[in-house]
């Protein structure tokens, strides 16, 4: 399964997903489209096809060959529409639904950096990233390769679009080039744009896709807590968010509070007051001073975001707790993660919130998470998800002296 992913909205993903798919077609290799942007669908739009039924009919058990539909013009070319924005659909899982034998499989990813462009893009076996060759075009390009080195995923290279050549600055991280398509009117059946896309499957089918390296100055951002760095290899990838799912009598704030001692940080409260929680990071050997703000109330995700989109550059997030936010209607609070990522992805941040009382949008948090902490009541601490090195979920201990101990109650309290 590749993904066709481009962080720029309107650089093309659509078209090079049908154009890739017909070029592959026309080499002998039937291929399925799948439309993965929920949001701004478009494959079944480009090519006259139903809106149902959906990929997610396939989370049901339903047959893939009941559900895709033939592509109208193209013949060995069939396409699968994208979810509504209710369904879920678990994509890591899905991929071995979609790679029958012989079958190509093409899912076209939304824009953006968030949750919804990373589920479907972390359960593909590689990436082709699509890309105008302006300055922004170029820039939107690199972070969705950074987005891919973060999630693990290989890219096949990149595709510029509506170019009349490869830029100069054309090889981004270490993935190469894969071609350029010219710009012309109705792309889809133009004789010009289908020989240079199968010039682009070709190199596809001849080359092993790459992992990006990390970009200049790369680093990891350690969370005060030695223990757990050690375990992370000095921390977690910029760009990370992470949630932090706590007993209510762990007292993980305290990893919270030594966060903020790392570098500057954005402490958004739901729940206590910004002078009691500033009381409570002080009373935490090595944490730091943190900006402080309290969002509650029917303003509180515009409130958040905000704020979130004025968060500096390397800079760290903390959203405690984050439950009030999650009991918003999904379609909101899953915006609001999109938002997140795609700051977080552009400021190189780091971002953890604070899951206490379930919630019935607990799953978009996880989902949308590279890293999952647990702390039991008694402070133990175990990763049950960790997308840059699977090797790194498991327990970690954190020794005696550096077990998180008790919050220090506050006379605000929560509320």
């Amino acid at each position: 399964m590749i993904a066709i992913a481009g962080s720029k909205g309107g650089c093309g993903t659509s078209t090079v997903t049908l154009g890739l798919a017909g070029a592959f077609a026309r080499a002998g290799t039937p291929t399925l489209a799948v439309d993965a942007d929920r949001q701004l669908p478009n494959l079944h739009v480009m090519t006259g096809l139903d809106r149902e039924p959906t990929v997610a009919a396939l989370e049901n058990g339903a047959d893939l060959r009941e559900v895709s539909q033939p592509h109208p013009e193209t013949p060995n070319v069939a396409v699968l529409t994208a979810p509504t924005p209710d369904q879920a659909v678990e994509y890591g899982r899905l991929g071995d639904r979609l790679d029958l034998e012989g079958v190509r499989a093409l899912v076209d990813c939304p824009s953006g950096a968030g949750p919804d462009v990373a589920d479907p893009l972390s359960g593909a076996d590689g990436a082709v990233v699509v890309a105008t060759g302006t300055d922004r075009g170029l820039e939107a390009a690199e972070t969705t390769v950074e987005l891919a080195r973060r999630l693990g995923v290989p890219i096949y290279g990149t595709v510029f679009n509506r170019c009349s050549g490869i830029p100069d600055r054309a090889e981004l991280a270490g993935v190469p080039p894969l071609g350029h398509v010219p710009e012309r009117p109705s792309p889809l059946s133009n004789a010009e744009v289908a020989t240079a896309l199968d010039a682009v499957a070709g190199r596809i089918a001849s080359r092993n896709p790459v992992r990006p390296r990390p970009s200049d100055g790369y680093d990891r951002v350690p969370t005060g807590t030695e223990p757990l760095d050690d375990h992370l290899d000095g921390g977690l990838p910029p760009g990370s968010l992470v949630a932090l799912v706590a007993d209510p009598a762990s007292g993980a704030e305290r990893l919270l509070h030594r966060l903020t001692g790392v570098r500057g940080t954005l402490y958004l409260s739901t729940g206590r007051s910004s002078s009691a929680v500033s009381r409570a990071v002080g009373t935490t050997p090595g944490s730091g001073t943190p900006t402080v703000r309290r969002v509650v109330g029917e303003d509180a995700t515009g409130d958040a975001l905000g704020l979130i989109g004025k968060l500096p550059d390397a800079a760290n997030l903390i959203v405690d707790p984050v439950d009030p936010l999650e009991r918003r209607d999904r379609g909101t609070y899953v915006r609001f993660l999109d938002a997140v990522v795609d700051r977080l992805t552009e400021t190189d941040g780091l971002a953890v919130v604070h899951c206490l009382e379930t919630t019935a949008n607990r799953s978009a948090t996880l989902r949308a998470a590279d890293a999952v902490f647990q702390v039991d009541a008694d402070g133990r601490l175990s990763i049950s998800k960790y997308r840059p090195d699977a090797d790194a979920v498991g327990a970690v201990e954190l020794g005696f002296a550096d077990r998180v101990p008790p919050a220090p109650s506050s006379p605000a309290g929560r509320g």
